[in-house]
């Protein structure tokens, strides 16, 4: 739209991945570092999710497993030769899910 619109945020991820509306002050950086963004839904999330504990031991909140599951998914494919690297968190993982 080119401005802050108000956006519906549904789904596991929604409560730490989809603010209603970008703030007015975030918007024009965004607008000018971000080259693209890439949506992964729940299912995505939840199986990077699953992989991230079961290949590696490591639990992450569904919010820190977005980016690995863009990957995982296929929804960002790395360039030949490109080298990409994922923050993950866990703070608001419940242990006992997994």
């Amino acid at each position: 739209a080119g401005h802050p619109v108000d956006a519906p945020a549904e789904g596991i991820a929604a409560d730490s991945l989809a603010p209603k509306r970008v703030g007015e002050m975030m918007f024009p950086i965004a607008e000018a570092y971000v080259e693209r963004s890439i949506l992964v839904g729940d299912d995505d999330i939840v199986a990077a999710q699953k992989a991230l504990w079961n290949r590696t031991r490591i639990i992450s909140e569904p919010g820190g497993a977005a980016a690995f599951a863009a990957i995982l998914s296929g929804r960002y494919a790395p360039a030949q030769g490109e080298r990409v690297a994922v923050l993950v968190c866990g703070a608001n993982a419940d242990p006992t899910t997994f």
